[in-house]
């Protein structure tokens, strides 16, 4: 004899609740969107012209960049605290604050090379420029590529301590607005 399917919000065996249509329906959505900005981003980063040299004006771009990010991070953890789905907003916020962080150090340091060339201990494509930004932010450091002028290395510094920040206290918050949201979730279902 066949047994119906239970109704998508009743307990399964495993005594968790299926995932009904719309929350379905939203975690696709907060793939697709994910995979859109993050390709987006790394596209703009390889298409968008990068001809000028490493300057002052080149200097205050990246951190008003970092600032505009600090910003998006902001408006994103609202979102979180919000979102009838703060678990998937979280995936979001952080799908795109991480690589526009890493993305705009690799365009730092592909402006550096640019300028002063011998800045580091090889020439950087973009692409290199981007894998250097990575070994520094999954602290590997293979030491193929090196900072040797002081402008490189104090750079490098400073992702150094923005991927602590980052790593550190934005999952922090991050988890923190998921708990408010999900907090808030119960409270407007309950």
């Amino acid at each position: 004899m066949n047994h119906p399917d239970p109704p998508r919000d009743h307990p399964t065996a495993s005594g968790r609740a299926r995932p009904s249509g719309p929350i379905r329906h939203q975690a696709v959505r907060a793939i697709v969107r994910t995979v859109i900005t993050t390709t987006g981003l790394v596209l703009g980063y390889y298409l968008l012209p990068m001809d000028a040299a490493f300057s002052v004006g080149s200097a205050v771009g990246i951190v008003v960049g970092l600032m505009a990010m600090l910003a998006l991070f902001a408006r994103q953890i609202r979102t979180i605290t919000w979102s009838p789905s703060p678990r998937l907003r979280a995936v979001e916020a952080l799908s795109t604050t991480l690589p526009l962080f890493l993305l705009l150090f690799a365009a730092a340091y592909y402006l550096l090379e640019r300028s002063t060339p011998g800045s580091f201990s090889e020439p950087l494509t973009r692409t290199d420029s981007l894998y250097f930004t990575l070994t520094v932010f999954s602290t590997v450091g293979f030491g193929d590529i090196t900072p040797v002028t002081q402008t490189a290395r104090i750079l490098t510094m400073t992702q150094m301590a923005g991927n602590i920040l980052l790593v550190g206290v934005a999952a922090r918050v991050v988890a923190g607005a998921v708990q408010v949201g999900l907090r808030r979730k119960e409270n407007r279902d309950g």
